[in-house]
């Protein structure tokens, strides 16, 4: 039989178990994404910072979270941050739980998030930039036909540390042929 896959907007319900993701997490499974884990704030900053922009209008918000479901129960999340409204965006991918990785159902997740990011934000660019030495993140952007930009060393986010990173892009061009692909199969 197979999974049921889905993808919806986060729910206030939904913002504590993506910030228990990161601070119930091991430090060498933080590291491998590369995430300092010194740089984790508190549940209780973190909550508050990120439902206080929960609640703004799309236009305003600087994060915008969707959920992973798998028959119908969270396993995970991507969001965007950086985001230039009618412009850019720079994409994250969690998958919470060890047992649901490397199964290639991330790579359908990334594919269903794309819409509510593109659509949402009116974006003419999306940017994904994983730790270069993470593997799993990576392939999955290849395979949906993200451009690699380049590889660089950069701190790529405020809870990361000094990395490698590959930087990756999808257009709005991109994402509707992709679409098109996508309803011809």
């Amino acid at each position: 039989m197979k999974n049921d896959l889905s993808v919806r907007e986060a729910e206030e319900s939904d913002l504590e178990n993506i910030i228990d993701y990161f601070l119930k997490a091991d430090r060498q499974f933080l590291h491998g994404m590369g995430v300092d884990p010194v740089k984790l704030p508190t549940k209780e900053k973190w909550l508050t910072l990120i439902s206080s922009d929960h609640k703004q209008p799309i236009e305003s918000k600087s994060l915008f979270y969707v959920i992973w479901l798998l028959d119908q129960v969270p396993i995970g999340h991507s969001n965007i941050n950086k985001i230039n409204f009618g412009e850019e965006a720079y994409m994250h991918l969690h998958m919470w739980r060890g047992d649901n990785r490397q199964k290639g159902i991330g790579l359908e997740f990334v594919k269903m998030s794309l819409p509510y990011y593109f659509n949402n934000f009116k974006l003419k660019n999306l940017y994904c930039e994983p730790y270069a030495l993470n593997p799993a993140p990576n392939k999955t952007l290849k395979k949906l036909g993200f451009d690699l930009i380049k590889q660089y060393e950069t701190i790529p986010g405020w809870i990361g540390f000094h990395q490698p990173v590959n930087k990756w892009r999808m257009t709005s061009q991109n994402i509707n042929r992709f679409r098109a692909d996508s309803r011809d199969r």
